[in-house]
């Protein structure tokens, strides 16, 4: 299991939560001396338009800093899925997040939707034909169901909220009944925890979610799978639930 991770992240570019100081700082405080740490590159401007309309990436560009960390975030989400592809699970510490961002809006922290252009790379390069999108984020990811609504080869499913065993139980029938996938992409976020917005996850049903995951995976996929940082808000639970999480799927 290798980290993605870029010292940019630590930079405040706005002033919402997922941008606030010391929320990459408590995850990686965590990690470090644990596992490989990576740096990834910015995504190109040809990246971004695979899940973007073109008058959609120029409003974001208006604001350089944004632009600027946004892009380095889809980039890492690339970098974990040309890894993954490549048999290297991995964790990507990014921000901002994604899984709100659509083909021509984005709203909820949100500017690029990392994964859709992860996966979008590796179909238009031909390394994969198919994927499975799993995002466990408190919330629904629009974005990413916007992307990937008509496709036939990408499937979009969020985990529904309740109970933090029923939550485990509906991840785990869903995946009982998936299909065949050439990669599988998880929106991991931490927003749920018991000490967070949603209230209902312990760090030991991070690791569960993980555990799940990292097994499906390989019927699903031939154990090919990456996941990247969604939500997640109170820094002094976060870096504990991030890893609980990637021990169980590493």
């Amino acid at each position: 299991m290798k980290i993605v991770f870029h010292e940019r992240f630590k930079e405040v570019y706005t002033t919402d939560p997922a941008a606030q100081a010391g929320r990459m700082e408590s995850i990686i405080e965590e990690l470090k001396g644990r596992f490989e740490i990576v740096e990834p590159i910015a995504a190109t401007y040809e990246d971004l338009t695979l899940a973007h309309s073109k008058s959609h990436i120029e409003r974001i560009k208006k604001d350089s800093h944004v632009y600027e960390i946004a892009t380095l975030s889809a980039g890492g989400a690339i970098l974990c899925a040309k890894m993954a592809k490549e048999g290297e699970p991995s964790f990507g510490v990014i921000r901002p997040p994604g899984h709100h961002a659509g083909y021509e809006s984005s709203w909820g922290f949100c500017y690029f939707n990392n994964v859709a252009i992860a996966v979008k790379k590796l179909i238009s390069e031909g390394t994969i034909d198919s994927a499975l999108i799993i995002d466990f984020d408190l919330h629904f990811g629009d974005g990413t169901e916007n992307i990937f609504k008509r496709s036939k080869s990408v499937t979009y499913f969020h985990v529904p909220g309740g109970e933090s065993v029923k939550q485990i139980e509906a991840l785990a029938d869903f995946l009982d009944r998936a299909g065949n996938y050439g990669i599988m992409a998880v929106s991991a976020g931490f927003d749920r925890g018991k000490k967070d917005w949603g209230g209902t996850l312990e760090p030991e049903d991070y690791k569960s979610i993980g555990e799940i995951l990292k097994l499906a995976s390989q019927k699903i996929s031939s154990g090919l799978r990456f996941a990247v940082l969604e939500g997640g808000y109170n820094h002094s639970v976060l870096g504990k639930n991030v890893l609980s999480f990637i021990e169980g799927f590493a």
